[in-house]
């Protein structure tokens, strides 16, 4: 298990922030080597399904995710989405949420537990390490991008 957290303050509001964290097809754009698909009609909310396909050629795996909580922000009050990765390959989970800050700013957490299948338990580590270099380029580039 490769659990780690990211905390970020962004200067936007919250239904912004949510938006632009929450739009699944985004995160293909700042994760590298990976395209995002939605698979289930909108709009989103529990029960929505989407695979990330991440690699280069047949060197490349997919992590289905599933939304299993959805809780957008609403008059003020946080929001909340849990994610359950389905994959073969990578397992685990992934909260992000937003909270109201001073100023009209938004408070931004995201954590996520990451498991690799064959991955020996000393690697959980660099696992943790290299997940959170890589999401917290992507939270910051979801964050600054419209």
């Amino acid at each position: 298990m490769a659990l780690f957290q990211l905390r970020r303050t962004a200067p936007l509001p919250l239904d912004e922030a949510w938006r632009r964290l929450t739009t699944w097809p985004r995160h293909g754009a700042v994760v590298p080597m990976t395209r995002v698909r939605v698979t289930t009609p909108p709009p989103t909310g529990e029960g929505t399904v989407f695979v990330a396909r991440t690699g280069l050629g047949p060197l490349a795996f997919d992590d289905p995710m599933e939304v299993t909580v959805w809780r957008p922000p609403a008059d003020g009050l946080p929001g909340f989405c849990r994610l359950e990765k389905r994959g073969r390959f990578v397992t685990g989970w992934a909260e992000i949420e937003v909270r109201p800050g001073p100023g009209g700013r938004t408070h931004v957490v995201w954590r996520e537990d990451i498991r690799v299948r064959f991955l020996p338990p000393f690697g959980d580590a660099a696992l943790s390490r290299a997940g959170r270099l890589v999401f917290g380029r992507a939270v910051n580039q979801l964050l600054r991008r419209a």
